[in-house]
């Protein structure tokens, strides 16, 4: 990481999200901000020169589910290392969950973690309670918190159970134009599960999940967003009904969208068997099955999942190291997000790379009403660099994290993000 207001990156094919215009072109940075862009720029003496030949910049990718643990739990992560492996990964912006000790439910909790994310070359964006303490009892102080800096408002991790609380937080939501993201879960239908429930779990002996729960809340939800007009967004989506679900909310209008996360389009859940029990293949939702995958392909592909994240969960290495009926749910995802893109996305052509881009860079923010970066001459340098088609070996090298629990260790990726540049900063990514 180092301070590079000026730098040049040679033959870049410039990739526009918006229009889905690629052209090959040296681009210029100034004083942090694009300053000329065209073919066999001239440039003064002494600026840095990144041959990017055969690679692309789009504006700088976001991901808006991740876990950063500070305040109350740097022992898995901290703010610092979680942007880090934002970094790596080819993020400049995160959308951070509440469930901290203490959670984001105060106004200086929000005001921490912005202060906190300044000193990174990653964009932070708190994610602040929907309920006081996560408890799902009595509404936080939700236009107090946006005032501050929080970006929308969720109990991640902790279902909202209570259906006259989620009606009153999207009506607030409407008011202060914020959605109201939803982890997708009736726990009266899942009081302990530890995968997904089917045939695999039957073998195992495992307490299943199942998809059930995700489904009827996730039908809930969308029918209290129709009726108050607030907007509710679907945290990773699992299930193959549950896509169904808001592609029929989409059609009738009704102010919903929907967010997958990479894993749950790269593995299902055969891993844990095959893993034999494998703790880095507990997460939550949990891991589905094939015919899940294939239909989340396909709302990816139609537009009903609007956005691609992570749910990055970082545990730290002892807490994984148990019986799986112990473990905490959570994997990273910061690391192997665009790897997995390429390989599970790309590849199979389920999506063009303008589109795969669009789902990381513009529909998190335009969900979250952040302001959308530009690749045009005077606007702030805001970029990610990567290619699609270098094959790699995911390794523990490539962990920056502070926690190492991942299922994709070994794993090969399809497409790499070679750096991010923002806030005056040029991050390459270490190989």
């Amino acid at each position: 990481m180092m301070h590079t207001p000026n730098l040049i990156f040679r033959n870049v094919t410039i990739l526009d999200p918006l229009t889905g215009e690629a052209c090959c072109e040296d681009l210029l940075i100034q004083n942090g901000v694009i300053a000329e862009r065209g073919l066999g720029l001239s440039v003064p003496d002494g600026i840095p020169e990144y041959d990017a030949t055969g690679k692309m910049a789009s504006i700088g990718w976001m991901d808006m589910h991740v876990h950063l643990r500070e305040p109350g739990f740097e022992h898995k992560e901290t703010i610092e290392t979680g942007c880090r492996a934002a970094a790596f990964g080819g993020f400049t912006a995160v959308a951070c969950m509440p469930n901290t000790n203490p959670p984001i439910h105060t106004a200086d909790v929000v005001s921490f973690i912005i202060e906190k994310g300044r000193k990174t070359p990653v964009d932070v964006h708190p994610i602040a309670c929907v309920s006081k303490e996560r408890v799902g009892k009595e509404l936080a102080e939700l236009a107090e918190l946006k005032e501050n800096g929080a970006v929308a408002f969720s109990d991640d991790g902790a279902p909202i159970q209570h259906g006259g609380l989620m009606r009153t937080a999207l009506e607030y939501g409407a008011m202060i134009d914020a959605p109201i993201i939803n982890h997708m879960e009736d726990l009266t239908i899942n009081p302990h599960g530890q995968m997904n429930e089917g045939f695999v779990s039957t073998r195992l002996g495992l307490a299943g999940i199942p998809g059930l729960a995700e489904e009827v809340m996730i039908a809930r939800d969308i029918l209290l967003s129709e009726f108050t007009g607030g907007h509710v967004h679907v945290a990773h989506i699992s299930t193959a009904r549950g896509v169904e679900l808001v592609r029929e909310g989409k059609s009738k209008g009704i102010p919903v969208t929907a967010e997958v996360c990479t894993h749950h389009f790269a593995l299902t859940d055969e891993e844990v068997e095959k893993r034999n029990y494998d703790t880095n293949t507990k997460m939550h939702p949990p891991l589905r099955t094939q015919k899940d995958i294939q239909a989340i392909k396909e709302g990816l592909k139609d537009g009903t999942i609007d956005v691609i994240c992570t749910d990055h969960a970082p545990h730290a290495h002892f807490e994984k190291e148990v019986e799986y009926i112990a473990a905490p749910f959570g994997i990273l995802g910061l690391e192997t997000a665009w790897g997995l893109i390429g390989r599970e996305l790309l590849a199979d052509k389920v999506l063009s790379v303008q589109e795969a881009v669009y789902k990381i860079t513009v529909a998190p923010r335009k969900i979250l009403h952040l302001p959308v970066p530009s690749l045009e001459v005077g606007a702030v340098a805001n970029l990610t660099i990567f290619d699609t088609d270098t094959l790699w070996t995911f390794e523990s090298r490539h962990i920056h994290s502070k926690s190492i629990n991942t299922p994709f260790v070994g794993a090969v990726m399809t497409g790499k993000a070679w750096g991010i540049y923002n806030r005056g900063q040029w991050v390459q990514a270490v190989v």
